[in-house]
C-alpha cells in the first residue's frame, strides 16, 4: 500500500510539471538596461572564414501597453577575417595608432557603426514594428537582424508546443520552427529547426533559452548549414542578453 502511495504521488508530480504552462512575454520596463553579447562565424572553406564578436547596450525608454520603446548602441566590436589567404584583424578596444594597416582600414568601415543610435519600436511579444538608424548607416540594421529575435505565441506554451516564424533576408528564405522542450522555475528551454531557401539552401539548427520572469532570450545558439551557388557555407550566431 505504502508502495502504490509512494507511486500515484510521483506519477501526480510528473503529470503536473508535464502540463507547466508559460506565457512567454518581453516583461520590459521603462529605464530596464541590457547587455547583448553576440558572435558570428561563417565559414566557406578556403575562400572565406570571419568571426565578429558584439556588445551592444539596449535601454527601454518607454514602455506603453503591450507596445515599447529601446534605444541601442553598439559599445564594442571585434573582427578576425580570412579571405584569399589574407588575414585582416580589428578591434574597436585597441588604439587605432597600434593597428595594423588592415587594422586601420577596418576601424575607418567600422566606426559609423559605433557611432549609430538604433532605435526600435515593438510589441511584448517580440514582433519588431519599426528600426530608426541615426546617423542612417548603409547595412546597420542588418546587424540588429542577426541577434536571432524570436516572436513569441499569443498563447500560453508547454512541453510539446511547437510554432514557427518566417524572416527573408537579402533573398534568403529562413523559416524557423520553435519547440518547447523544457520548462523549469526560471528558464523555458527551446529547441530550434528550420530551412533555409530562395537565393541559398540549407537547414537550420540551434537551441535557446528564455528567462521566464523577464522573457528576455537569455542565451541562444543558432546554426545554418547552406549551400549557395554550389558553395558551402556555415553560419553561426551565439548571443546572451543579461540585464544591468
Amino acid at each position: 500500500m505504502k508502495k502504490l502511495l509512494i507511486l500515484f504521488v510521483l506519477a501526480t508530480a510528473f503529470n503536473a510539471t508535464a502540463q507547466e504552462t508559460a506565457l512567454l512575454r518581453l516583461n520590459y520596463a521603462k529605464g530596464d538596461t541590457y547587455k547583448i553579447d553576440m558572435k558570428v562565424t561563417q565559414n566557406a572553406g578556403a575562400a572565406m572564414s570571419s568571426t565578429i564578436k558584439m556588445t551592444m547596450k539596449q535601454d527601454i525608454a518607454s514602455v506603453t501597453g503591450d507596445l515599447f520603446t529601446s534605444n541601442m548602441k553598439i559599445e564594442k566590436m571585434s573582427m578576425d577575417m580570412m579571405q584569399g589567404g589574407q588575414i585582416m584583424s580589428y578591434n574597436s578596444s585597441t588604439k587605432e595608432e597600434d593597428l595594423d594597416q588592415m587594422g586601420k582600414m577596418l576601424a575607418t568601415q567600422m566606426k559609423p557603426f559605433l557611432k549609430a543610435k538604433f532605435t526600435t519600436k515593438g510589441n511584448n511579444r517580440g514582433e519588431v514594428l519599426e528600426t530608426t538608424v541615426t546617423p542612417n548607416v548603409p547595412g546597420a540594421e542588418d546587424m540588429l537582424k542577426q541577434s536571432g529575435n524570436v516572436i513569441y505565441p499569443k498563447e500560453a506554451v508547454k512541453v510539446g508546443t511547437e510554432w514557427s516564424m518566417d524572416k527573408n533576408e537579402k533573398g534568403m528564405e529562413l523559416k524557423f520552427n520553435y519547440k518547447v522542450v523544457e520548462i523549469t522555475a526560471n528558464n523555458v528551454k527551446l529547441e530550434v529547426t528550420g530551412t533555409v531557401g530562395g537565393m541559398a539552401t540549407g537547414t537550420i539548427s540551434g537551441n535557446m533559452n528564455v528567462d521566464r520572469k523577464s522573457g528576455i532570450p537569455s542565451n541562444s545558439k543558432i546554426d545554418m548549414k547552406m549551400t549557395v551557388q554550389g558553395q558551402e557555407i556555415l553560419t553561426g550566431v551565439e548571443s546572451s542578453m543579461t540585464k544591468m
